[in-house]
C-alpha cells in the first residue's frame, strides 16, 4: 500500500492498537439483546435474511425489518452519536457497539466537509455494518454531492480540521501494513486519542501554519482521488438504492434517472471513484447523470422545495414526477437529504417524499438530531425524548 511520508517530529504516533473491530466483535452478542425497540429485532427472531441485489448495493429485500434513515452528517461526530443512540442502534458507552439488532440504517450522504470528524464517521458506520450483518441487520450509505465533489478534488468547503485528520489518517495506516479494513475500522476508536495529543502541539496547530496546511491538502488529495484509499472506499457505496418499497438517494431521483438505469448508474459512479485499473489502460469517466448538474441525483432538489410559494399546477406537476419515478421503481415512497429542513423532518406530496436532512452538524445549522424510523411501511419521525415539541407524525403505507 503506497502511502504519502507526511513525517514530522511533532505528530503523535500512538503505538499499534487492539483491533476495536475485535472489541466490538466480543460485545455485539451481548448488548444486541438488550435492545427493545420496536422491530429492532434479535439474531434468530425468525426474519428472512437479507438480500442485496447490485454491487454496489442498488435492491435490498430486508423483509420485517425495522428501517432507520439519518440524513446529512457533515463530519459531526457529536451529532451523530446524538443521531444514532436516538434511533437506538448505537450503544451510548461510547464503545461503538450496535444495539439494532436486526435494524436496517440508512445514511443519506453529506458525510464529508464542514467538519472534522468525516473519517472518523465512515469508519464508525462501516465498523456498524459489521456488526450489524453478524446481527441479521445491515447499515448501509448513500453517497451526497459532497462526496462526489470531493472525489473531483472540489475542496471548497472542508474543514480545516478535516484536512489535518487527512494527515492523522494517513500516519494511522503506517500502523496497520497493507491491513486497510482493519485500519479503517479501528479509526473511529483512535481517532480523537490523535486530535487531542496534536492540539497540545502548537508546533502542530499553529493557525499560520502553511506547511501543515499544504501537507492536508496532500493527504487529502491522495486519499480522495479516483482510485484513492477513501475514494474507493466510498465506491462500495451506491447513489441511489431501494430497500424494499422505500427508496433512497441524496438528492432524487427522476425519471429519465430510472430510464437510464439506477443499477447501471450506481455501477458507473463506482467505477469512477475506484479509478483506472492496475494495468492503467481504463479510465472511468465522471458520471454527468448522476453527480453533476442541477438534476443529477445528488444535486437535484425538486422535492425539496418549500411549497408554500408554489402555484397549485406547479406543486401537481412535481407530485406527477415523483409518482411516475416511485412507479418506474415499484416503490411507495422516496426519502431524501441534502436540502436542510428547518421545520425538521417532514413528509411532502401525500407523504411520498421524505426530507430528512436538518442540518445537524454544527458546520451547518447545528439542529437537534432527528430521523425517521419506518416499521411495516409505517413511518414516524424520532426526535429527542426531552424536547417537549416531540410529536411523532406517522403514516402507513399498507
Amino acid at each position: 500500500m503506497g502511502i504519502l511520508s507526511l513525517s514530522s517530529s511533532s505528530l503523535y504516533r500512538p503505538q499499534q492498537p487492539v483491533s476495536q473491530l475485535q472489541r466490538n466483535q466480543q460485545l455485539t452478542v451481548e448488548t444486541s439483546l438488550q435492545n427493545t425497540s420496536k422491530g429492532g429485532g434479535i439474531r434468530g427472531g425468525g426474519l428472512k435474511p437479507i438480500v442485496v441485489t447490485g454491487n454496489p448495493p442498488t435492491f435490498v429485500s430486508a423483509p420485517g425489518r425495522r428501517i432507520i434513515a439519518v440524513g446529512d452528517l457533515h463530519g459531526d461526530m457529536s451529532q451523530t452519536r446524538s443521531a444514532l443512540e436516538m434511533a437506538g442502534v448505537l450503544s451510548s458507552d461510547g464503545r461503538n457497539t450496535w444495539i439494532g439488532g436486526e435494524t436496517v440504517l440508512v445514511q443519506l450522504g453529506d458525510i464529508l466537509d464542514r467538519g472534522e470528524d468525516e473519517i472518523a464517521i465512515l469508519s464508525l458506520l462501516r465498523s456498524l455494518h459489521i456488526q450489524a450483518k453478524a446481527n441479521g441487520g445491515a447499515v448501509f450509505q448513500v453517497n451526497g454531492n459532497h462526496e462526489t465533489m470531493n472525489v473531483e478534488g472540489d475542496f471548497r468547503y472542508v474543514d480545516q480540521g478535516g484536512f489535518e485528520e487527512c494527515v492523522d489518517f494517513l500516519h494511522h495506516l503506517e500502523n496497520y501494513g497493507d491491513n486497510w479494513d482493519e485500519a479503517f475500522v479501528d479509526w473511529v476508536s483512535v481517532s480523537e486519542q490523535w486530535k487531542q495529543d496534536c492540539k497540545m502541539n502548537e508546533s502542530y496547530w499553529g493557525p499560520w501554519n502553511i506547511l501543515q496546511k499544504q501537507k492536508g491538502v496532500i493527504a487529502r488529495s491522495m486519499l480522495l482521488r479516483p482510485g484513492g484509499l477513501l475514494s474507493r472506499e466510498l465506491s462500495r457505496h451506491p447513489v441511489a438504492l431501494k430497500v424494499d418499497d422505500w427508496v433512497f438517494c441524496h438528492g432524487g431521483l427522476l425519471p429519465h434517472h430510472v430510464a437510464y438505469g439506477v443499477e447501471k448508474m450506481n455501477d458507473k459512479v463506482s467505477r469512477w471513484m475506484r479509478g483506472p485499473d492496475e494495468n492503467g489502460d481504463n479510465d472511468p469517466e465522471l458520471p454527468f447523470i448522476a453527480t453533476r448538474g442541477y438534476d443529477s441525483v445528488v444535486w437535484n432538489r425538486l422535492y425539496s422545495g418549500q411549497t408554500g410559494d408554489m402555484e397549485d399546477y406547479q406543486a401537481r406537476q412535481i407530485y406527477s414526477i415523483l409518482q411516475e419515478t416511485l412507479r418506474a421503481l415499484g416503490g411507495k415512497a422516496m426519502v431524501v437529504g441534502h436540502t436542510p429542513q428547518t421545520e425538521g423532518i417532514n413528509c411532502k406530496y401525500g407523504c411520498s417524499i421524505w426530507r430528512v436532512d436538518v442540518g445537524m452538524s454544527s458546520g451547518v445549522l447545528n439542529s437537534r438530531p432527528e430521523v425517521l424510523e419506518i416499521i411495516d411501511n409505517e413511518a414516524r419521525v424520532i426526535r429527542s425524548r426531552t424536547d417537549m415539541f416531540s410529536e411523532f407524525q406517522v403514516v402507513d403505507y399498507t
